[in-house]
């Protein structure tokens, strides 16, 4: 009998010192980060700049799949239906999960359904118009949309930078007439060509040509100020209630195990101080913001619910 329980006792302390040791080892094997953007893009860029930082602190490869197709929607949804072992994850704006379930109908996306793992870098929205432009000020281009019709350029409806001028108008009062594009680029060269009073961007999107003295960068919709530019400053410091936040990081699917994310986060963390991320980040005018897990999850979690309140106030079908 004493022989049976001495076997049976090392036989639970063998699998348990394999379970350990199991999990000890992740990953085991190659692991994926799916960029839901084309691929090329800055969001593609930066992905596959962090799979190779994880990659030296995981010491398994990390491949990036690009996934792109309905603003983000196609990668998320293949992330949430990945398994959850933590070998899956997404690198993207939070839009598709903050902003778009709000109002695409039957998108099951939500913070229910990911798991954030960590935040990367910021895309500061602003204000531009051209060199040429009367309106030095935002509050210029406010007190002239107060007497007259103003038009402006962003992305599309329910973007973050038609998001900020919807909360201007609000806030100001005023009335602004939207002309959506596919993109920043279109809305820039329109603006080039004068054929828009201002665009609403992401502040990148118009580096370039703000560089060159050929648009003008009036305010940012940040928390801080850009630090390309660092004379522009925010609403908030204005006095105006403007704050659109564009925060891009890694998902995973949930479910996944504590341990696991503890991991990956910490890896990303060190990702995030790589000469590497920063580098591809300076080159792209993004700003390098490390939030972690905790962190990132409440962010997302917070800004899904504003979202939520501004789509039942512009009138939208929430599902």
């Amino acid at each position: 009998m004493k022989r049976r329980t001495v076997w049976v006792a090392a036989v639970i302390a063998g699998a348990m010192a394999g379970l350990v040791q199991a999990q000890d080892a992740f990953p085991s094997r190659p692991l994926t980060i799916i960029n839901p953007w084309a691929a090329g893009s800055a969001t593609d860029v930066m992905a596959r700049t962090i799979a190779e930082e994880m990659r030296k602190d995981l010491g398994q490869n990390v491949v990036v799949m690009t996934r792109d197709g309905a603003s983000g929607i196609i990668g998320m949804n293949a992330l949430v239906q990945s398994p959850p072992d933590g070998l899956t994850m997404a690198f993207t704006p939070m839009t598709p999960v903050t902003i778009q379930p709000h109002y695409v109908a039957s998108l099951k996306l939500s913070p229910d359904v990911v798991q954030p793992l960590c935040g990367i870098t910021e895309n500061i929205l602003g204000v531009s118009v051209q060199s040429s432009s009367p309106y030095k000020t935002i509050q210029e281009l406010i007190a002239a949309a107060k007497t007259k019709s103003l038009s402006y350029g962003s992305p599309g409806p329910n973007s973050a930078p038609f998001l900020a001028i919807d909360q201007l108008e609000r806030d100001q009062n005023i009335k602004l007439n939207h002309v959506p594009y596919k993109g920043d680029a279109g809305s820039i060269q329109e603006l080039m060509a004068g054929r828009l009073d201002f665009v609403s961007s992401i502040a990148a999107s118009a580096a370039a040509q703000i560089r060159a003295g050929n648009l003008r960068l009036l305010a940012v919709t940040s928390a801080n100020r850009h630090p390309e530019f660092p004379e522009v400053p925010t609403f908030k410091e204005l006095g105006i209630n403007v704050q659109e936040d564009s925060f891009a990081g890694l998902f995973l699917p949930k479910g996944v195990p504590a341990d696991i994310v503890a991991k990956l986060d910490a890896a990303c963390e060190k990702a995030t101080q790589s000469e590497a991320v920063k580098r591809v980040a300076a080159s792209g005018n993004q700003v390098v913001n490390y939030q972690n897990r905790a962190t990132w999850e409440s962010r997302i979690a917070s800004e899904f619910k504003k979202q939520g309140e501004t789509a039942k106030r512009n009138g939208a079908n929430v599902q």
